[in-house]
């Protein structure tokens, strides 16, 4: 998979924004970048993460009370932070700072709970195409300047959801989502959305690790110059 930028992003769901978007852009200390609407009734408050996106989904409809997904924290390399510094939102949301080359982060990296190992490593290496660094008790793909650190867990979920709170999905940017779609359902990913063009914006597609963990794969125009 050619990676059309070389971080990769994740979403979370919430109900309540507010003291939401006063962790992340606080104590966390994400600068906001904009405001998207998604449809009526769902906003996503978009965060400049080391130049990965930390989608902020605000959904003004209750959503269910579902397990999390196996995306567990997130991990930012920070100036002037020494020592790894864990967090965590109202919400329960884990990041933790970390000082630039902290264990090969220096963006930004994303802990996966999953239940099989093997299996992972080969959805990450042969679906998505990632070369794999050492790391110690699990697994660890490079995805631009992104770790994806994969980790096995007896609590990571069979089916992971998308509806729900908390961390719900990843996001790779890509220069033709059509082609990266079937690449990765050819080598054994499960489509949860076919590709479809968001107007102008962008054409994404949704699949699914072998946990169930979703994975947007996203041709934007801002960043590719064309959803053709």
């Amino acid at each position: 998979m050619q990676l059309a930028k070389p971080r990769v992003d994740i979403g979370l769901s919430t109900n309540d924004i507010g003291p939401m978007l006063a962790f992340w852009q606080g104590p966390a200390g994400v600068p906001f970048d904009h405001l998207l609407p998604i449809r009526k009734g769902h906003d996503q408050h978009r965060h400049d993460a080391n130049g990965s996106v930390l989608k902020i989904n605000h959904n003004s409809a209750p959503l269910p009370d579902a397990p999390p997904s196996g995306y567990r924290e997130l991990i930012l390399a920070r100036d002037g932070v020494t020592a790894p510094t864990p967090l965590a939102d109202p919400e329960g949301n884990r990041v933790t700072l970390v000082p630039p080359g902290w264990k090969g982060i220096g963006q930004a990296g994303i802990r996966v709970a999953v239940r099989d190992l093997e299996a992972h490593r080969r959805f990450y290496v042969d679906a998505l195409g990632l070369t794999e660094e050492p790391w110690d008790g699990g697994a660890a793909f490079r995805a631009g300047e992104t770790l994806l650190i994969v980790e096995a867990s007896p609590d990571a979920p069979s089916d992971a959801g998308m509806q729900g709170k908390g961390w719900r999905y990843i996001t790779f940017q890509v220069f033709k989502v059509d082609e990266v779609h079937a690449a990765v359902l050819a080598k054994g990913g499960r489509e949860a959305l076919a590709p479809v063009t968001l107007g102008t914006t962008a054409r994404i597609s949704m699949v699914r690790d072998p946990d169930g963990n979703w994975i947007e794969l996203s041709q934007r125009a801002s960043i590719v110059g064309s959803l053709d």
